[in-house]
């Protein structure tokens, strides 16, 4: 390359030598290895649903909430993930902006794998829920510390493929989960409960993470943001001349150099131009989250809620399920193409229409028809608002803030739950998708009145 040395160190540099490099097998294989940690991630986090039929028949829990904030109940075992999610998210947030983003990847995913051994020899509601809450701590670190990551690694005209792509492997957990609970469930292999086998095979993802770790550098601008510049150098040497080799012709020189914020503690949270967007995302956050998991966690008891058995129930979500890495495929062709606050209010618009529908009917065909169409509506707002929010703020305090304002949506999940187990008991499931139809209206407003523009150029300056 003809750049100088001093040229090469610094972090501007750093940023403009990454968002130059060619869609390489390197680059996509760390996609893919990202991926991978979001399987694990979302499997944890998306069990829930396939598992808390079998609980209440166990009777560990409850089907009904005794009262509105009771503590034997399925919207307490969603409660107690989400209060994790809510910690591990708003006060574990900076250690990935602190540590490094591999270590904190790394260290986060053996956590919450262990909690979710000792979930599984749980007996009691007590157990059950305390060890959720300590899993969700450590899924909270580990789905900011992804986004931050594979934000940093993903040169910017790739980002939004990057994500969706990121996503879509995730997502593969969703009909994983729903099989196994569908196939083991019933079964109860070797006298063990069905439930306990679901739980434990996410477990496997600490043996993975050895792989994975392996195969992962650590993040060259966050290296350049704390100042250690040499080692930001020499490990962007080696993915260039990696890339380079793939290319088969010299790179493309480095794009102009653009300002780098100096943001990174909890306090420039609130400086102007970084405010009003950790505004913006907190309101976000807190109504999205409530028709992404108002389906996810609840989908099959909203179905037995309607007449269907366990069992059926079980079969339609599967069904539905596969449908779950199919969005942020999607997303493949439309992420780097389209606005992604227009994906994220289209597909909020979907959410709206469909669950209204879904609510009503009791025809296989429609139920299934209607599965689908939510799954990918909240799929794709999925993959996008969170190459969004990793957008919209500087590297410095990237998985701090992003931490911050994904918080509201795991607070928002504690109480939308009991507020979901006390509608579906009194106004059955065509009142919970009412409530997720309000909460889709909210987003849309949001996103579509307030939220800033990130694709094509339009914030690269402060998503650095």
């Amino acid at each position: 390359m003809n750049d100088t040395a001093g040229a090469r160190l610094s972090a501007a540099a750093i940023s403009a030598r990454i968002d130059r490099l060619p869609a390489t097998r390197t680059i996509w294989t760390y996609v893919v290895l990202l991926g991978f940690g979001m399987f694990f991630e979302l499997y944890d986090l998306l069990f829930t649903a396939y598992v808390a039929p079998s609980l209440v028949k166990s009777g560990m829990l409850t089907a009904q909430t005794a009262g509105l904030f009771g503590t034997t109940g399925v919207a307490s075992f969603i409660a107690a993930l989400f209060t994790g999610l809510f910690i591990g998210t708003i006060l574990c947030g900076f250690l990935a902006d602190r540590y490094g983003r591999r270590a904190i990847f790394t260290w986060s995913l053996l956590w919450y794998s262990a909690a979710n051994i000792m979930v599984a020899l749980q007996t009691d509601a007590f157990g059950l829920n305390l060890w959720r809450l300590v899993s969700g701590i450590g899924l909270g670190v580990e789905i900011i510390t992804i986004g931050a990551y594979l934000s940093e690694l993903a040169p910017k005209g790739m980002r939004g493929r990057a994500f969706a792509v990121n996503q879509a492997i995730g997502f593969v957990c969703v009909p994983v989960a729903s099989f196994l609970a569908f196939t083991l469930v019933p079964a109860a292999p070797f006298g063990i409960e069905g439930w306990r086998w679901v739980v434990l095979i996410g477990a496997l993802a600490a043996p993975v993470v050895v792989f994975l770790r392996r195969g992962l550098p650590e993040s060259p601008r966050w290296l350049a943001k704390v100042g250690r510049l040499a080692e930001a150098d020499r490990v962007l040497s080696t993915i260039e001349a990696r890339v380079e080799a793939e290319y088969g012709k010299p790179l493309p020189p480095p794009g102009p150099e653009e300002q780098i914020s100096p943001a990174s503690s909890f306090m420039d949270l609130w400086i102007p131009g970084v405010r009003g967007r950790v505004i913006l995302m907190s309101v976000f956050n807190i109504f999205q989250t409530i028709g992404f998991y108002g389906f996810s966690n609840w989908v099959p008891s909203l179905l037995v809620k309607q007449g269907i058995t366990i069992s059926t129930s079980l079969g339609y979500t599967t069904v539905i399920a596969l449908a779950a890495p199919v969005g942020p495929l999607i997303g493949f062709f439309l992420g780097d193409r389209f606005e992604r606050k227009w994906i994220i209010v289209a597909a909020a618009g979907l959410i709206l229409v469909c669950g209204l529908v879904f609510g009503q009917t009791r025809e296989a065909a429609l139920i299934i028809a209607m599965g689908v169409a939510l799954t990918l509506g909240n799929n794709i707002m999925s993959y996008s608002f969170h190459a969004y929010q990793q957008e919209l703020f500087p590297t410095g305090i990237r998985a701090r803030a992003a931490g911050f304002v994904y918080s509201w949506s795991r607070l928002s999940v504690i109480f939308s739950s009991f507020i979901i187990a006390f509608i579906l008991g009194t106004f059955g499931a065509f009142g919970v998708f009412v409530f997720i139809a309000a909460a889709m209206a909210i987003v849309m407003a949001t996103i579509g009145l307030f939220g800033p523009r990130t694709t094509n150029l339009a914030l690269e300056k402060i998503a650095r």
